[in-house]
């Protein structure tokens, strides 16, 4: 049975053995800048050149909502760029941009690819800062949808 370990650090550091997916999610419009991805593209370039590559003008198919995107940065980590968030900011009847059906169809895409690669999954609070949403929705998602241990980093309370 999958567990839900929460642990005090930073998601670009993952704790466990083995081969991990860094969790996260994004938005729908090519947005990205704010939040958990800027300790992505700190450490890797790679996430963020895929996600803003396939917003480009070029490309006839853009990510849509429910859509992973894998990026390999090193030797046993992938970072999973989950489209989980309509647009940035309240919509126009005040409804934060995170998506819960959307969620759920990405994590139940990562958790396969977890599963058949022998990963665990490692994230921030996702959906949870500038998405929006609340954990306990999130949560009870993640109890549903995986079938892998998964890591849910809080950072350290600044002093």
């Amino acid at each position: 049975m999958a567990k839900i370990h929460y642990v005090t650090g930073d998601a670009t550091n993952p704790v466990a053995v083995g081969k991990k997916i860094i969790v996260h999610v994004c938005n729908d419009i090519g947005a990205w800048g704010a939040g958990f991805v800027l300790a992505l593209s700190k450490k890797w370039k790679d996430p963020e050149a895929t996600y803003r590559a396939s917003f480009g003008k070029r490309e006839k198919v853009k990510p849509m909502l429910g859509n992973v995107q894998y990026v390999f940065v090193e030797n046993n980590i992938v970072v999973a760029n989950m489209i989980a968030q309509k647009g940035c900011g309240l919509s126009e009847d005040g409804r934060p941009p995170i998506r819960y059906g959307a969620l759920r169809v990405a994590l139940a895409d990562v958790n396969d690819e977890a599963y058949r690669i022998g990963a665990t999954l490692h994230m921030p609070r996702i959906g949870c800062g500038l998405a929006g949403g609340q954990w306990e929705e999130i949560e009870k998602i993640l109890q549903d949808v995986l079938s892998v241990d998964a890591y849910v980093y809080d950072l350290p309370a600044k002093a």
